[in-house]
């Protein structure tokens, strides 16, 4: 059996649906509550016509804290003891496919191979509805390649790139600590987002499996708030979650974002300006960005890019 993957879908023994948020999974996944089973729900599921409720974030956590307290931790942990069923998006690809073109054809502009792409999200599960974004998900080295074909194709007119009405939409979703032009500059290069036939859609990096061994997110003792300037040494995990920036800096070896913001923020060699809470890891202190859901008094910014526009 494969293991469970950041962006990989969990159900447990009561049909409540998780999204997995982690990849350090071998004795409980890293979740977070996404649909419960209510007959009065507004989702429903496309194979089994069971109506799910959605909840959001902290309406989750809430909900997990009242019913399921032995899950809560800085995510959801669910045993896997606990878990009846896994939904994979490398797995589930060529359903998803088949139901909606818009995947269909974005699986056509990736280009990339089977088993290395995927649809997660309300998709996956069979839970959307007309309003529903589309977050592809492509894995390890082959999301690079995807980026490339995804920035040919808006070139050439076959994807459409973000309208300004559609980055007022992010910029409000999102709200971040930076302003709006700051914001869109930054986006704009990182090319992980676009419209296909008027709906938005993120593509999304996971690590390939090869590579997931040894990633250890534990919560490291907190030394405080802190703002710092530091040149990035390696961006090579930039769009994981969390965004992985190594960096040199006197004290901060690692400058990591939980909040999918700042993902792909700045590129190796740049200097970035980082706000956020240092954690003591032993031998590495790690400036952790996104410690809240809307990561307020929290940011990334790229210098070197401020300073070229």
């Amino acid at each position: 059996m494969k293991p469970i993957r950041l962006r990989d879908f969990v159900e447990d023994k009561d049909g409540w649906i998780y999204a997995v948020s982690a990849y350090d999974n071998a004795e409980r996944a890293g979740c977070v509550l996404r649909y419960v089973p209510d007959e009065n729900g507004e989702r429903v599921s496309k194979s089994t016509g069971v109506h799910y409720k959605k909840y959001d974030f902290e309406p989750a956590f809430e909900f997990i804290k009242k019913h399921k307290p032995q899950y809560l931790d800085v995510v959801h942990r669910i045993p896997l003891a606990d878990i009846r069923r896994v939904i994979k998006p490398d797995e589930e690809i060529g359903n998803v496919i088949a139901r909606n073109k818009r995947v269909a054809k974005l699986a056509k502009v990736f280009n990339v191979p089977m088993g290395t792409f995927g649809c997660t999200g309300s998709l996956l599960c069979g839970l959307e509805n007309e309003a529903s974004d589309v977050d592809m998900v492509v894995y390890g080295r082959y999301w690079f390649e995807a980026q490339k074909n995804l920035i040919a194709a808006v070139k050439e007119g076959r994807v459409n790139g973000m309208t300004d009405e559609m980055w007022d939409k992010v910029y409000n979703k999102r709200v971040p600590e930076i302003d709006y032009a700051t914001f869109v500059l930054h986006e704009e290069r990182k090319w992980k987002r676009g419209e296909i036939d008027g709906t938005y859609f993120d593509l999304l990096f996971t690590r390939s499996y090869d590579v997931m061994t040894g990633v250890d997110m534990t919560k490291g003792p907190v030394l405080g708030k802190k703002t710092i300037e530091a040149t990035v040494t390696d961006a090579s995990l930039s769009f994981d979650s969390p965004a992985v920036y190594k960096v040199d800096h006197p004290e901060i070896s690692k400058v990591l974002s939980f909040t999918h913001t700042y993902s792909g923020q700045a590129l190796k060699g740049e200097v970035i300006e980082a706000c956020g809470v240092v954690e003591d890891h032993g031998s590495e202190k790690w400036l952790v960005v996104g410690t809240t859901r809307e990561a307020k008094g929290e940011y990334i910014i790229s210098k070197t890019l401020l300073e070229q526009n």
